[in-house]
């Protein structure tokens, strides 16, 4: 932010006549140039105080210095695809190491560590995966995954009986080319039952 030493969680504000689940879509889609992703509302933060410190340099007529409330949202895309867009009030925009993050201003750490809590959680009954892996991928794929949101590594025999489980999963009869043991077999996510597993939740909690 322009003035602020500090990071920030990038963001934007709901216009007079938006929905705030329209607005995180726009803003999602203006910032990064996903759309059509997985995107869920996780929590709204809204202390007393909680930009008097980090913004106190900015004259008290701006909004910025008055109480405002952030919704929080995450979305699950491919960094790798994603391009950061710098806004009006930024001076820069880019992915961070989770392990290596910078000094946050307000309470942007608490919104992150929120965000990462709640998507642990929703492990337990909602699948991940469409739009952070390949088309086609392997089990050993997913568990990565897995064990990257989760961090701590998981029993390859129970994970991949438990996700195979699911019953959400294409079985392809190729296997992935390459290395000198038996390749891992390729799979790709059946799109009318992981879409019903996202309404009606998983089977098989972690």
């Amino acid at each position: 932010m322009i003035g602020q030493e500090h990071w920030g969680l990038p963001g934007g504000y709901v216009g007079k006549d938006e929905n705030i689940d329209d607005a995180a879509i726009r803003i999602l889609k203006t910032r990064t140039g996903a759309e059509k992703v997985f995107l869920e509302q996780f929590k709204t933060f809204g202390n007393t105080g909680r930009s008097e410190k980090d913004l106190s340099y900015l004259p008290e007529s701006i909004w910025f210095r008055q109480r405002f409330l952030s919704v929080g949202y995450y979305a699950l895309v491919d960094y790798e695809q994603i391009i950061p867009v710098v806004d009006d009030i930024s001076t820069a925009c880019e992915w961070k190491n989770v392990h290596e993050l910078p000094d946050m201003m307000m309470d942007h750490r608490q919104i992150y560590e929120a965000a990462l809590e709640t998507m642990r959680f929703q492990l337990n009954y909602k699948p991940i995966g469409y739009n952070l892996l390949p088309e086609e991928f392997t089990m050993p794929d997913l568990q990565k995954l897995y064990e990257t949101i989760l961090g701590k590594p998981l029993s390859r025999g129970n994970f991949q009986r438990k996700m195979l489980g699911y019953d959400i999963f294409i079985k392809h009869d190729k296997e992935r080319k390459g290395g000198a043991h038996r390749s891992p077999i390729l799979y790709s996510f059946d799109q009318v039952k992981y879409q019903a597993a996202l309404k009606t939740g998983l089977k098989e909690a972690w």
